[in-house]
C-alpha cells in the first residue's frame, strides 16, 4: 500500500489509443489501453476508464482487499471500456463501486455502459455482476470524493468525451484523453477553455497521438499534436506534462524520437516545464 499521508497518488495502468498491442517494440510504453489509479490522500481509490490495463489493477485491488472504490469514465469507445469485463472487484460480492459518467445521448450513463456488456456483446450482464454496482450522472457542477474536488470538462472527440481535474491540498491533476484542441466544427470547445480548466495543474496528461506530418490524414478524428499540447501546457502553466493516448502502431524508438522532439521545442520555448511519455507503468505523488 502507498503511503497516502497528504499526498494525491496516480498509477497508470494503460496509455496506448485505439487497441491494446504487445511485443518486443511495445515494452516501454506498455500496451495495454487507458486506465488511470488515483488515490486521495485519505486512502480513497479512484480508477478513470476501463481499457485493457484495467486488468492488472483489479488483481492488485483483490491482493488489498479493496472493496470501495470509485470509477470515472472519460467516454465509452471500446478502448475505454474492453477491461471492464475483466476487472475483478467486479466478481466479488464485498466489493462497492460507484460508477460516474455522462448518458453520451442515453437516458442515463448506467444504460449507456449496459449497452454494451450484455449479451450478445458479452456473456455476463453488467447488471448481474456480483459486486454492488451504483452510478451517478456527471453533471456540470465539481463534485468531491472524500477531500477530493473533482471538476470536469467535455472533450472535443467524436461522440463525446469528458476531461477530469483533481485537486486535493492545494495540488491538481488534469486527465484529458481522446481530445482534439484544433477542432473548430460547431460545438467544438476553444483552445482558451482547456487553458482555463488546465490552469496551474502540476501534472496533465494530455493525448498526444499525432506530429505534424501525420495530423492532416486524421483531422476530425479527435485527437492532438504533441506541439499543440506543449502549448496548451506552456499556456496553462502547467509543471508536468505527460504525452498520452500512445498511438497503438506507434513503437518505443518511435515514441522516445517524438519525447526528445517534444522536450527540444519546449527548450527552444525557453520554459521550465517537464515532458515525457505516459507510460503503462508510470506513477507519481503530487
Amino acid at each position: 500500500m502507498v503511503e497516502q499521508e497528504h499526498y494525491m497518488y496516480i498509477r497508470c495502468w494503460g496509455s496506448r489509443g485505439s487497441v491494446p498491442v504487445s511485443g518486443p517494440d511495445y515494452n516501454k510504453y506498455g500496451g495495454d489501453t487507458t486506465c488511470i489509479e488515483i488515490r486521495t490522500s485519505r486512502g480513497e481509490i479512484i480508477v478513470v476508464d476501463a481499457g485493457s490495463g484495467i486488468r492488472l489493477l483489479g488483481n492488485k485491488l483483490i491482493k488489498e482487499k479493496t472493496n470501495s472504490i470509485t470509477h470515472l469514465f472519460t467516454h465509452v469507445h471500446f478502448d475505454h471500456t474492453i477491461g471492464f469485463p475483466f476487472f475483478a472487484p467486479c466478481y466479488s460480492h464485498e466489493a462497492r463501486i460507484i460508477i460516474y459518467g455522462r448518458p453520451f445521448g442515453h437516458s442515463s450513463f448506467k444504460e449507456t455502459l449496459h449497452g454494451i456488456i450484455q449479451a450478445p456483446y458479452f456473456p455476463v450482464d453488467l447488471l448481474g455482476l456480483p459486486a454492488a454496482l451504483s452510478f451517478k450522472d456527471i453533471g456540470k457542477r465539481p463534485f468531491s470524493i472524500g477531500q477530493m474536488r473533482v471538476s470536469s470538462i467535455p472533450l472535443n472527440h467524436p461522440n463525446g468525451g469528458t476531461g477530469f481535474r483533481f485537486e486535493e491540498n492545494g495540488k491538481a491533476f488534469v486527465f484529458l484523453t481522446d481530445n482534439e484542441l484544433s477542432d473548430n466544427r460547431p460545438g467544438t470547445l476553444a483552445f482558451a477553455d482547456f487553458v482555463n480548466f488546465c490552469s496551474g495543474a502540476e501534472l496533465l496528461f494530455h493525448d498526444a497521438e499525432y506530429d505534424t506530418d501525420e495530423y492532416p490524414h486524421f483531422k476530425g478524428w479527435g485527437h492532438s499534436t504533441y506541439p499543440e499540447v506543449i502549448d496548451l501546457g506552456i499556456a496553462a502553466g502547467v509543471k508536468c506534462l505527460g504525452l498520452f493516448h500512445i498511438n497503438n502502431r506507434r513503437t518505443d524508438k518511435e515514441m522516445d524520437t517524438i519525447v526528445a522532439k517534444a522536450r527540444a521545442l519546449i527548450r527552444k520555448r525557453k520554459t521550465s516545464m517537464r515532458c515525457f511519455g505516459v507510460s503503462s507503468r508510470f506513477e507519481i505523488t503530487l
